[in-house]
């Protein structure tokens, strides 16, 4: 009975050491894919399948410098890095899926799509050259909708290195030449006006608090703060909301992997990224993001090598 009971002991200590070297990978960066990638990480560490994986919305910025000081095993960018600087930083990039980024307003009495903003009135409330909701440029293009009489605008913008950033000041210097012209494109720009907050939640919370805020988010976090998104032009004209496939405003997101990593890390993480493809395509779509087509996944796990 004794023998019997050491054994059994012995068995426990020994599942317990299994269970307690468990491969355990750590992720960090872009906030624009972090709700998904919350439900991919909790989903693939549940089904005990393959290592433990952890990921922490920092902003792209922070991802990418945590990667190059190797204190991460992968990081999320929605800035991709250059081939140049891929190959100086000894890292390895692929896409992992997209989502639309949308403007968020907080004017009462007017609901989610009710607003409708051209390219250039959304250019030029981010230039600061509208300064009130009933500007006559507004009222002009929505015609019954309760614009608030004399509210000022409030620009909300990211205040840390982020992805977001680089995808919507990127669409507006593709529409506008005054934005392209005096601000630009990027991850961090100079904003002419307006209030910064900490990753897309920052921007969020900002937004709420204030009355006459527009600011600018990934799509699943404005749901989650059930903000009032606006109606914008996509490339025909026709208006279009960011539930529609023809939404102007989407952005790709990126994993970076080292290319030191060691052999096992590195086959745990493709296990992990094929099972976010595949099993985890389902829950993307849910949360409103895009995944990558077949094609588009194995060529990306094909980065990651045979």
């Amino acid at each position: 009975m004794k023998q019997m009971m050491m054994l059994t002991l012995a068995a426990l200590v020994a599942a317990g050491s299994v269970k307690a070297e468990r491969l355990r990978l750590t992720g960090a960066g872009a906030s624009f894919p972090a709700p998904v990638y919350q439900v991919w990480t909790y989903g693939y560490t549940a089904s005990e399948q393959g290592a433990a994986v952890n990921y922490q919305s920092v902003g792209s910025g922070a991802g990418r410098n945590q990667i190059k000081e190797k204190t991460v095993d992968f990081a999320g960018t929605d800035d991709p890095v250059s081939a140049a600087d891929c190959e100086a930083w000894g890292l390895l990039q692929f896409p992992m899926v997209r989502g639309p980024v949308v403007p968020i307003v907080n004017l009462p009495q007017v609901k989610t799509g009710e607003l409708k903003l051209t390219n250039e009135l959304l250019s030029k409330l981010f230039l600061g050259e509208i300064t009130t909701w009933d500007d006559p440029q507004i009222a002009a293009l929505n015609p019954g909708v309760k614009l608030p009489k004399g509210l000022k605008v409030t620009v909300v913008h990211r205040s840390d290195s982020s992805g977001t950033s680089a995808i919507f000041t990127g669409y507006l210097s593709k529409v506008s030449d005054a934005w392209r012209e005096q601000v630009g494109a990027g991850a961090s720009v100079k904003w002419p006006c307006g209030l910064g907050g900490q990753k897309n939640p920052g921007v969020c919370n900002n937004v709420t608090k204030i009355r006459g805020a527009i600011g600018y988010t990934e799509y699943t976090y404005a749901l989650e703060a059930k903000l009032s998104t606006v109606a914008l032009q996509n490339s025909t004209g026709a208006w279009s909301e960011p539930t529609q496939g023809d939404w102007p405003i989407l952005g790709t997101t990126y994993i970076l992997v080292r290319k030191d990593t060691p052999a096992e890390r590195k086959a745990a993480l493709k296990d992990y990224f094929s099972w976010c493809f595949t099993e985890g395509a389902a829950s993307a779509k849910q949360l409103h993001y895009t995944p990558l087509s077949a094609e588009e996944s194995a060529q990306a796990l094909k980065v990651l090598g045979e």
